[in-house]
């Protein structure tokens, strides 16, 4: 049967795990991660135990989703759609490992903010891709895949170019927060607004401008 979760993505599942138990053996379980920072003062904090549990559980969901919608697939469908599909879950994976890393550094009192090097290479990530979609071509394997189809050439070129375009003032965002450093909560937040967010806004545009 076909199947999007590959040893790989297992690896870094078990690379995050990995991370969260030094970080459990290292960190004292009262260890609360400051998350945002007022001026000087620190006025939000996540307690250990649910901060590293949260990058674990959001891997586990992405593979879940990813197993389901593979097995859903059909083998020529997956085949067209693989070599999407495929980086774009380890993406996702890697992102969720380097914030459990973040976590890790900052517990132990490291000057190393891997939180914001995530940012800025996530928002690197996203602007390659967002001249991808806007210069992409029509064809059966390039472009956006949804489940219904873009009628006409029009409707692609303004699909794609609106897609882009988003993807591209996603990553000017993410890339200006990682450098004004609010901390990171809103750090993570972003990055997870902006890799669950551009997909729902790429799927709207199909529908929106699908017949135009």
């Amino acid at each position: 049967m076909p199947n999007l979760v590959t040893r790989f993505h297992l690896l870094l599942f078990g690379v995050t795990l990995a991370i969260a138990g030094v970080a459990i053996i290292n960190i004292p379980e009262a260890y609360a991660f400051p998350a945002h920072w007022h001026g000087s003062a620190v006025d939000w904090l996540w307690p250990r135990n649910i901060a590293l549990a949260v990058a674990p559980l959001v891997e586990v969901a992405l593979m879940g989703a990813f197993f389901i919608l593979g097995r859903q697939l059909t083998k020529n469908h997956l085949a067209k759609t693989r070599h999407i599909l495929d980086p774009a879950l380890t993406l996702l994976l890697a992102v969720a490992a380097a914030c459990q890393l973040g976590l890790l550094l900052n517990g132990i009192g490291s000057d190393l903010d891997i939180f914001r090097i995530t940012g800025f290479g996530l928002a690197a990530a996203l602007l390659v891709l967002a001249v991808v979609i806007f210069e992409a071509e029509r064809h059966s394997y390039a472009g956006l895949r949804m489940p219904w189809p873009i009628r006409s050439d029009r409707a692609w070129r303004l699909v794609h170019r609106v897609s882009g375009v988003a993807t591209g003032c996603a990553a000017l965002a993410l890339a200006w927060l990682a450098w004004a450093d609010p901390g990171p909560g809103p750090l993570v937040l972003a990055m997870a607004a902006g890799l669950l967010g551009l997909p729902m806004f790429a799927a709207l545009a199909t529908l929106v401008f699908r017949r135009a």
